[in-house]
């Protein structure tokens, strides 16, 4: 089903309202999810509505949070979540990081008691907007398992790095330091496709394609695949996010991480509050004018999109690339919501007493 960019904005608002968040909060969380549909990273969009209102329904998710600096120096801060939306707990957090970058040059923020916020790039690109780089990561739920392991120990930990150009789009690396998002491996039982080898292995520690794997005990594999191609580099960029979210801010981290799905319980005996998160934003004329940095980093854009290609077909692509040409498309074509989540959304709408999503055209 395709639908504008206005029509499933006020769909997700609507649901927020429901949910008992303020307006505020509300616009805010949809913006983060629609910026996660609009650059086509559909695993993190409105697809995730439903999850986000079972939390809610558990009691895992404050939709009126009393969000609070708890530690503080002029370019660092500790923050508590009070269990709200990351996609609310998360922009908060930054605003604070853009705020001390202003006064100081740099500014960092760790986030603790919070829950699952969102793709880091809109985080990031908060940053960008004020002639910033900006940083995001966050833990996540346990999925992972460490090179040589077949226990879930780490989630798919992203982490996010963006920088302002001039004539081209921000170059934006956000990527999950698993070897593939959990995300798409829904995408992939939605639509009844196996995944690629290298994905995922089973309880045994054996390979498989089944993208149902983890629920029968299996788990998700670094970045890297296995040791040969490595994975041990993949294990050490989720711990750093590990470290830097949950170990730095007092969130849970490793195996205590509280599970995003509502059927399973928080760990019994968590080491922390929440989930956590680490943001940052240095300014760019701390280091040299902005436009030099931007006019050098076109010139280092245009130079790799020139490399030489081992096929004329497939030209080098530029980290963030794919996603603003997305985001060009969707916001003049509309938005592709596939038909499964069409129906989780519409029943999720009856029963929080909202209006359905239905097909608009562009």
């Amino acid at each position: 089903m395709l639908v504008t960019e206005s029509t499933l904005r006020t769909f997700t608002q609507n649901i927020f309202l429901a949910m008992g968040c303020s307006n505020e909060h509300a616009v805010l969380a949809a913006d983060v999810l629609l910026l996660s549909d609009l650059r086509g990273i559909d695993s993190h969009g409105v697809a995730r509505l439903t999850g986000y209102i079972r939390l809610w329904e558990k009691q895992r998710i404050n939709p009126t949070p009393n969000i609070q600096i708890v530690h503080e120096t002029p370019t660092t801060a500790t923050i508590d979540g009070d269990a709200g939306l990351g996609l609310v707990v998360a922009p908060f957090a930054m605003q604070v990081a853009i705020k001390k970058a202003e006064l100081y040059g740099s500014g960092w923020v760790a986030v603790r008691n919070s829950n699952h916020f969102g793709i880091a790039g809109y985080h990031a690109l908060m940053a960008v907007q004020k002639d910033m780089i900006g940083f995001a990561m966050t833990n996540a739920s346990p999925l992972v398992a460490p090179t040589f392991s077949n226990e879930r120990m780490l989630g798919t930990n992203p982490m996010c790095y963006a920088f302002p150009a001039g004539k081209y789009p921000p170059v934006i690396v956000d990527m999950a330091t698993s070897a593939a998002a959990n995300g798409k491996l829904e995408i992939a039982q939605r639509s009844g496709k196996q995944v690629p080898e290298g994905w995922i292995q089973d309880q045994q520690g054996n390979y498989t394609t089944d993208p149902h794997a983890l629920k029968s005990g299996g788990s998700l594999l670094p970045l890297g695949s296995d040791r040969d191609h490595g994975s041990h580099k993949g294990f050490g960029l989720g711990a750093t996010v590990d470290i830097l979210s949950a170990v730095l801010s007092g969130a849970n981290y490793g195996p205590w991480v509280p599970p995003f799905v509502s059927f399973l319980e928080p760990p019994a005996d968590p080491v922390g509050s929440g989930i956590g998160h680490f943001l940052g934003a240095m300014r760019v004329d701390g280091f040299r004018p902005v436009n030099e940095f931007k006019d050098h980093l076109d010139n280092w854009v245009s130079r790799f999109k020139s490399a030489s290609a081992i096929n004329p077909d497939e030209k080098v692509i530029i980290p963030g690339e794919p996603e603003y040409q997305a985001e060009l498309d969707r916001r003049k074509n509309g938005i592709p919501v596939v038909d499964a989540v069409v129906k989780d959304l519409n029943e999720l709408a009856e029963k929080m007493k909202v209006a359905p999503l239905t097909p608009s055209a562009p």
